[in-house]
């Protein structure tokens, strides 16, 4: 059985028959009775269900009449029919009408009953598992599809770029003149190395598996920044931090390095330059049961626009072709997968804040 408990509708006229049933098993399993099916229906409006059971033999509808009905609207709910009558044609009518899964008779026997809903839940779950399993299949086609599309100019490009430099360089005599070809060069490789960097982070994000662990929010920070002071973008920048930890707090180290690395590389890459006083400010609040990480810049600013794609794949916003693409996007996984959220607030020649709310695992 799932650790998640296995929530079971059960419909009948018979009251004595609904408390039978739910004193019988409510140690094993959620159980919601009721004896309408008007009820019924408007009950599996506000909750999801894993199985519904119904008796045949009801006075405003039977049992297959209600599976029917219901059964295009929920059809993730495993049905099973109870009846104490043998009626062939109704079984008929319950697995063509209704495609109810299983038949119990009256009097039910409590095994025969705890058989029927652990099967009936194997099919449900194997079901829901498909379902998820399809899509991050489609999910995964489709990331494919455009790094694919991608790679053929983020990888391609600076590649071509050097190639071509390196010829105009080796027919040029002045050592000046071949300095500035050496720097074009080194912007070209740059540009292919963040792209790989990148690259390795998605596929660390993606596949690796999460090691839980204590986390110190001032040691992870200091070996960020000590990652990106030598920079040649950082120049002037000023970066300030405000980290307040009070007590332990659990998560995915590996993912947590991903999260502050794109998002403090971002704010320095996207630095409004004109401004006598560039800056990106990091504020953490963390307590043993989530973290609240800010990082402010009064950089370029993103568009409006462009604020609900920025975190899409491959999506660089703006005219702007510095970035790879695909920064954002990784931060939003990684994020995703740590139960956490992420938003943006930003004005074009202000600055953008970026927000992050991150649950601690339990260990």
């Amino acid at each position: 059985m799932s650790e998640k408990a296995i929530t079971i509708l059960y419909i009948d006229d018979e009251e004595h028959n609904l408390h039978s049933f739910k004193a019988s098993f409510r140690k094993q399993y959620d159980i919601t009775i009721t004896s309408s099916v008007v009820e019924a229906e408007q009950m599996l409006e506000e909750k999801d269900f894993c199985i519904i059971l119904a008796d045949q033999r009801m006075p405003v509808m039977t049992g297959v009449q209600f599976f029917e009905k219901i059964r295009v609207k929920f059809p993730k709910p495993i049905r099973i029919l109870i009846t104490g009558h043998t009626d062939i044609g109704a079984a008929i009518d319950a697995i063509n009408k209704g495609e109810v899964f299983r038949f119990i008779d009256k009097p039910w026997d409590y095994k025969y009953v705890e058989n029927a809903i652990s099967n009936a839940y194997d099919i449900y779950k194997t079901r829901e598992d498909l379902k998820q399993r399809n899509i991050e299949l489609q999910k995964a086609n489709e990331e494919l599809d455009k790094f694919v599309y991608s790679a053929s100019h983020d990888l391609r490009a600076p590649l071509m770029s050097v190639l071509g430099i390196v010829n105009l360089a080796l027919l040029e005599e002045d050592v000046k003149s071949q300095n500035e070809y050496l720097e074009l060069i080194r912007q070209s490789v740059k540009k292919l190395d963040t792209f790989i960097i990148n690259i390795i982070d998605y596929y660390k994000n993606a596949r690796g598996v999460p090691v839980v662990t204590d986390i110190s929010f001032e040691e992870l920070v200091t070996e960020v920044q000590a990652t990106i002071q030598y920079l040649p973008e950082y120049g002037n920048l000023k970066m300030t931090t405000d980290i307040q930890q009070d007590g332990v707090f659990h998560s995915d180290v590996m993912k947590l390095r991903i999260i502050f690395n794109n998002l403090i590389n971002n704010a320095i890459k996207f630095q409004d330059k004109s401004k006598p006083d560039p800056f990106v400010h990091l504020t953490v609040k963390s307590t043993p049961s989530e973290a609240k990480i800010i990082v402010e810049d009064n950089g370029t600013g993103i568009k409006e626009s462009d604020q609900d794609k920025i975190f899409k794949m491959f999506y660089r916003a703006g005219a702007t072709n510095s970035g790879s693409g695909i920064g954002l996007y990784i931060v939003h996984e990684a994020i995703s997968k740590l139960g956490g959220e992420i938003s943006v607030t930003s004005k074009i020649g202000q600055g953008s804040i970026f927000e992050i709310n991150i649950p601690s695992i339990n260990k």
